[in-house]
């Protein structure tokens, strides 16, 4: 049984940092890529960051590139989003999702090519 526990989140003025962390159990963690999706209220849920299964490949929405930061460590089956110069409008609901496919050659930042969403965690920033 997949799952996913995201934590981390909190409030933090602008430009502060935070360092979300997803555990994940119930699956081969290092076949597949993990991706970090955010969710604002009103708002359909976006694309932020991935983490490729081997690691050293990553992705990143435009609005985060520079700032955000996904790792991984496969020994440990968790993935992070280190994120610095946060803004008000980075304010969401954050989660991790899991790739559908294993062994994935490109990272996915498609929605609907990830499934097995955790909790998530609440991500403010104040102006």
């Amino acid at each position: 049984q997949v799952q996913l526990v995201e934590s981390g989140g909190g409030l933090v003025q602008a430009g502060g940092s935070l360092r979300l962390s997803c555990a994940a159990s119930g699956f081969t963690f290092n076949t597949y890529s993990m991706g970090w999706f955010r969710q604002a209220p009103g708002e359909e849920r976006e694309f932020v960051a991935a983490a490729s299964w081997y690691a050293y490949n990553t992705l990143y929405a435009d609005s985060v590139k520079g700032r955000f930061t996904a790792s991984r460590d496969n020994a440990k089956n968790m993935v992070y989003l280190q994120m610095n110069s946060l803004k008000p409008e980075d304010t969401a609901v954050y989660y991790c999702a899991v790739d559908r496919s294993p062994l994935r050659p490109v990272v996915p930042s498609d929605p609907l090519r990830y499934n097995y969403y955790g909790q998530g965690t609440q991500v403010t920033v104040s102006s």
